[in-house]
């Protein structure tokens, strides 16, 4: 099974050979009907380079996107060394591989109708011929519903499927989600995306994922993280912090965006938003070589070079990834 999760491989091959000699002897063999002679073994290098992918969001100071900002507006360093921009895409003309996760445990059971509702709107809205969603159900388990498609259809169906369970296992749910989202389409210029309908709680019967490997899981997949947070009771004194924070925690290290919703209605407007920063992204994208065996976590920084747009302007965009993630 193909595996091709942050980058595209290039190979470039050089070789050094004389051309006017073989050209020569090709001619006269021609002319005289004979065979030419074999071309002699020429050395190839092979230099491999991975094209790494940064999806990036710009706002305002008032959380507008700002839309029209160039290449050369963008600098891009990876552990503090400046990179060359191979790679610059406005406006989401890029395609995406979407595995949306939803939360079917009990604590979440009374926003499960509008869950469905609104996760078939979003999927109307967003995708086109080349994107692609999966749809996964969890609560003590994850199950994948409706594997990767581009019709909405098919993920309007998996979501009337949706069922009751029990106890929540968030973290085996993004780990899943993101080891899927590794398996997507391996297009150079793919954004992968991990959106979670979930109140963030993480109370499965066995323990069997923590924190740092699901959001390691993640990083090697690309992926960034879109939380919806689903907060019943705002001043609930069972509600689970601890688990909201660690969901904004992983948002931010991957690029993503969370967004609480303490109303039903909330959660359409939420999917709307969610809908409208993927539509509005820059995709920047620089090559990395490889350097041995290196296994490293590789750390990256992005940034404005206009003061006066850098001033008001906020970046969102995946913090690093792994050098050794296939």
């Amino acid at each position: 099974m193909l595996r091709w999760p942050v980058s595209a491989v290039a190979v470039v091959s050089f070789a050094w050979f004389a051309l006017a000699a073989p050209q020569r002897a090709q001619q006269a063999g021609t002319a005289t009907g004979s065979t030419p002679p074999a071309q002699a073994d020429v050395p190839i290098y092979r230099v491999e380079t991975r094209l790494i992918n940064v999806p990036v969001n710009v706002t305002d100071a008032h959380g507008a996107a700002i839309s029209d900002l160039q290449q050369s507006d963008f600098t891009i360093r990876e552990d503090g060394k400046l990179q060359k921009i191979a790679l610059f895409e406005r406006e989401s003309s890029t395609p995406l591989s979407i595995e949306m996760a939803v939360d079917t445990s009990g604590s979440v059971l009374s926003q499960m109708k509008t869950e469905k509702e609104a996760g078939k709107q979003f999927a109307r809205d967003l995708l086109r011929e080349q994107d692609e969603m999966g749809l996964i159900a969890f609560s003590d388990e994850s199950e994948e519903l409706v594997p990767f498609t581009n019709d909405p259809k098919r993920i309007e169906q998996g979501l009337n499927r949706l069922g009751k369970g029990d106890d929540t296992a968030l973290y085996n749910a993004i780990y899943v989600a993101s080891e899927r989202l590794s398996q997507a389409k391996p297009d150079a210029e793919r954004r992968r995306v991990l959106v979670l309908v979930t109140d963030g709680g993480d109370n499965p019967t066995k323990r069997e994922m923590s924190y740092s490997r699901a959001v390691e899981q993640a990083e090697r997949a690309g992926a960034a993280i879109y939380p919806i947070i689903i907060v019943p009771i705002l001043a609930d004194a069972g509600r689970n912090v601890a688990g909201e924070h660690a969901l904004i925690q992983m948002a931010n290290d991957t690029g993503g965006k969370y967004f609480y919703v303490t109303d039903r209605e909330d959660l359409k407007t939420a999917f709307a938003h969610l809908s409208d920063a993927l539509r509005t992204q820059y995709l920047l994208g620089y090559y990395a070589p490889r350097r041995g065996h290196d296994t490293s976590f590789r750390r990256i920084d992005v940034s404005l070079t206009d003061p006066a747009v850098k001033a008001g302007a906020h970046l969102r965009y995946r913090t690093g990834y792994y050098a050794d993630a296939r």
